[in-house]
């Protein structure tokens, strides 16, 4: 049970620095407005943390024997 609430504190702290440093930097960079980069601005942090979730899935049932 500690382990899953471990993951999930991770995956929140990790989420929110990825959208704290899509707030600050974001601005400074001289990125033009259109729909095409607002959208990925906004979908890349769910598309990196199902990445990575997806990796780290993959990773824990290869540890797992087969029944």
């Amino acid at each position: 049970m500690q382990e899953s609430i471990g993951l999930v504190l991770k995956v929140l702290i990790l989420s929110a620095g990825i959208s704290l440093l899509i707030k600050q930097a974001v601005p400074l960079l001289s990125v033009p407005e259109t729909s095409t980069i607002a959208l990925t601005i906004v979908l890349l942090p769910c598309i990196m943390m199902m990445g990575l979730l997806g990796w780290r899935a993959m990773q824990t049932n290869g540890n797992h024997p087969d029944p």
